[in-house]
């Protein structure tokens, strides 16, 4: 297959007139969910992935003799080994929320050392020029799929949230409903054995890709079987997660998905799925987590009281497409605002993993 849509193509990204406007409204509705968690905590956190369940350190390394359309943008150069911080979190942003609770489940990644322009330092002053941020889901689509339906789904989930039964109801007379309700009957299994997806879509060099990281380990596939049920902790994914690397490493794929046709697999509408029987993925680079403590407190009041994790703090190769992620650079901005603001707390830019704390 040698048809691959270049990322600048007209037909790759259509904005709408009033996208800008739906987005203000949507940062302000994030902010409101920011601060009813506040209320309750006593503690701001961002407005999604507020549960922490683990922290681990590790090393991206690029595959050897790729092909040129995988040879792109960070995965140019084979054998380049690049050292990254990963957190393992729970989409929704309730930091309390029960693991019992079938949910999204997410990772995010800060990878170090990867050179080339970015967007979130223009200025050749050297400061956080080397950092790239990825993100997971454990969801292979993001079902609030563009601005519009960003806007309409955080309304209601505002507003019938606290009743699970009527939120349903609402959802069910909308002609998404079923892709809606999908994130609540994701398997509530440990997290270390999940797939993770980009959900959306990114640059990827010359061309345009969804992505996603696979486990590659046995003692990772052992813990596919493993569900939370009925008598489960609250915590339980967090204690799976600490007493898997307390004694193991972990080993991922990190792959790609190129985009081929524009109408199977659109980049405005990020609840479609790309079928990967047609478009399959490939693998550019691997991962490798050393066994070590997952849980410090101290890196993880460190992460989420100083840091930020955003596809826009990135590569310019890497650039993330589509209304959703437009959606997110203003949304993120404001989270990450609101967030320092209420609990003085500065945002760290890092230059350096070492400075995130052992």
């Amino acid at each position: 297959m040698s048809n691959y849509i270049k990322w600048n193509d007209p037909c790759v990204e259509h904005k709408e007139a009033d996208e800008d406007e739906t987005i203000q409204k949507i940062m302000k509705q994030f902010n409101a969910i920011q601060q009813a968690q506040f209320n309750t905590h006593g503690h701001c956190f961002g407005g999604t992935h507020a549960a922490t369940h683990g922290l681990v350190k590790g090393t991206m390394t690029v595959k050897d003799n790729l092909p040129e359309h995988l040879a792109q943008t960070m995965f140019s150069e084979g054998g380049k080994t690049y050292p990254f911080a990963m957190r393992y979190s729970s989409e929704p942003g309730d930091p309390a929320l029960d693991d019992k609770v079938p949910a999204p489940r997410g990772v995010g990644m800060k990878v170090f050392n990867v050179p080339g322009a970015k967007f979130h330092q223009d200025e050749d002053d050297g400061v956080g020029r080397d950092v790239h941020d990825i993100e997971f889901n454990s969801a292979p689509i993001l079902e609030l799929a563009n601005a519009k339906t960003t806007l309409e789904i955080v309304d209601l989930r505002i507003k019938y949230g606290g009743c699970p039964h009527l939120l349903t109801q609402k959802l069910d007379q909308r002609e998404d409903g079923y892709i809606q309700q999908m994130r609540n009957h994701l398997p509530n299994t440990h997290i270390i054995a999940q797939d993770m997806y980009s959900q959306s879509a990114y640059r990827y060099g010359d061309y345009v890709c969804k992505y996603r990281i696979v486990p590659d380990s046995e003692a990772q596939r052992k813990m596919a079987t493993q569900y939370v049920d009925e008598n489960s902790s609250a915590n339980v994914l967090r204690d799976w997660m600490t007493e898997y690397y307390a004694s193991n490493d972990a080993k991922y794929l990190f792959q790609v998905q190129l985009l081929v046709d524009i109408k199977k697999q659109p980049v405005e509408d990020s609840k479609i799925l790309w079928d990967e029987k047609e478009f399959p993925f490939e693998t550019v680079a691997t991962l490798h987590i050393p066994s070590q403590d997952s849980y410090s407190h101290k890196r993880r009041n460190f992460w989420v009281d100083h840091m930020r994790l955003d596809p826009w703090h990135g590569l310019k190769s890497f650039q993330p497409l589509g209304s959703i992620n437009r959606t997110r650079k203003g949304v993120y901005q404001a989270s990450s605002d609101f967030r320092r603001k209420i609990n003085a707390r500065d945002e760290i830019t890092l230059k350096s993993i070492d400075e995130i704390p052992n």
